[in-house]
């Protein structure tokens, strides 16, 4: 489905999904709210780690709606996550009921942006071939912390054919507003990754002879801060449940 009206009106209708290769050619987007108290943490930790946390708006306090989009950011994603004293507590498809008037929530670029382009270029997406949810891993590298808000990078992970590696990374660096060029590529034990199979979010993917791992930075990296911190509630999408906006990608390219 590539129209975001319809795609969102199918999600607030209950279909549960992952959003990669939804909406193709218009931006999605990580969804992160928190209470005014410790909003001025989680901008901060978005500009100390912006290879994560690319903003693409924050809204007002207590707003649900952004200008990303005309929708409602309690019932336009197909799945939640509802966190209290930094636990997860919940997995709904609908937030509408635990909505706080103090939330501010933080819009953050996510990879599916660039897939359309990808797919394009010619590059494969095995978890849009095998219909699951991009595998995301924690990896040894810890973020810069910002007051309460502190942990490890989290990274998406795609198989590329060696030959395309160079092409996957041209085309991704030309979106830096969601992502950008990835953070790493080929030999996963260096990011602290042991077993490409057991990911920490989403579902594995196979990877076939003549792949190399291609790793770029999650927008999931804050929900791994949010894990164990003193917020006392959070609400976010579910990973690889991402905000489908009506921006397209091509606003978001470098010189665009």
């Amino acid at each position: 489905m590539d129209d975001p009206h319809a795609a969102r009106a199918a999600f607030r209708s209950g279909t549960i999904t992952s959003t990669s290769g939804w909406a193709n050619g218009f931006a999605q987007a990580n969804l992160v709210a928190l209470p005014r108290e410790h909003a001025y943490d989680m901008l901060l930790f978005a500009q100390r780690n912006p290879k994560p946390c690319p903003l693409l708006d924050v809204t007002d306090e207590g707003a649900w709606r952004t200008p990303l989009a005309d929708a409602d950011l309690r019932t336009d994603l197909p799945r939640y996550r509802v966190w209290r004293n930094g636990a997860l507590v919940a997995e709904p498809t609908d937030v509408a009921d635990v909505w706080r008037t103090d939330l501010v929530s933080f819009l953050i670029g996510c990879s599916f942006t660039f897939e359309a382009a990808l797919t394009a270029a010619g590059v494969p997406l095995r978890h849009v071939e095998q219909g699951t949810v991009v595998p995301m891993y924690r990896t040894n590298r810890l973020c810069r912390p910002a007051g309460g808000l502190r942990g490890p990078l989290v990274v998406s992970m795609r198989p590329v054919p060696a030959e395309l590696v160079a092409t996957a990374v041209q085309v991704t660096a030309q979106v830096p507003a969601v992502h950008g060029a990835p953070i790493h590529v080929g030999a996963p034990e260096a990011l602290g990754i042991a077993d490409l199979a057991a990911p920490d979010y989403g579902e594995p993917v196979a990877l076939r002879s003549g792949e190399i791992p291609v790793f770029w930075a999650c927008g999931v990296t804050p929900q791994a801060a949010l894990a164990g911190s003193d917020v006392p509630f959070a609400i976010t999408h579910a990973p690889g449940h991402m905000f489908i906006t009506d921006i397209r990608e091509t606003a978001y390219r470098s010189g665009g």
